[in-house]
């Protein structure tokens, strides 16, 4: 995994500050901003602070909400804690191995979970099925 470690990639220097203050500082990414909203190749999007696999490309759909979103986690990949912040309660997401803020999931997904898992696209990095770049 390229020297990363459970802290996200802090101490390799893997990770950009605003990628640090996403995953260790629940931050979120201005909507709209993700390069990641128009990737259409097929393959995974993993963790960017440890590399564990989250999403399969087939499961991700245009939500209209500005971040990438998916309608399904690889199982076992994440994890979730109830958010209070901002005058509201949400569900956040979270990576199961290395415990970096991914975003939230929302009940109002397509089938056929009906789950919208809305993420910021620094917190991912896509790697295609053919491994290229």
């Amino acid at each position: 995994m390229s020297g990363k470690t459970d802290n996200g990639g802090a101490q390799c220097g893997c990770l950009t500050p605003e990628q640090l203050r996403i995953l260790r500082e629940h931050g979120t990414e201005r909507p709209g901003s993700s390069p990641l909203n128009n990737e259409k190749r097929s393959g995974e999007y993993r963790c960017a602070g440890c590399g564990t696999p989250l999403f399969y490309s087939g499961t991700k759909y245009e939500s209209g909400s500005g971040w990438p979103s998916f309608y399904d986690a690889i199982p076992g990949a994440l994890g979730t804690t109830t958010d209070t912040t901002h005058g509201m309660t949400r569900t956040e997401v979270h990576c199961a191995h290395c415990n970096g803020h991914l975003g939230h999931v929302f009940p109002d997904g397509p089938p056929p979970t009906g789950l919208r898992y809305c993420m910021n696209g620094l917190a991912l990095t896509f790697v295609p099925r053919d491994g290229g770049t």
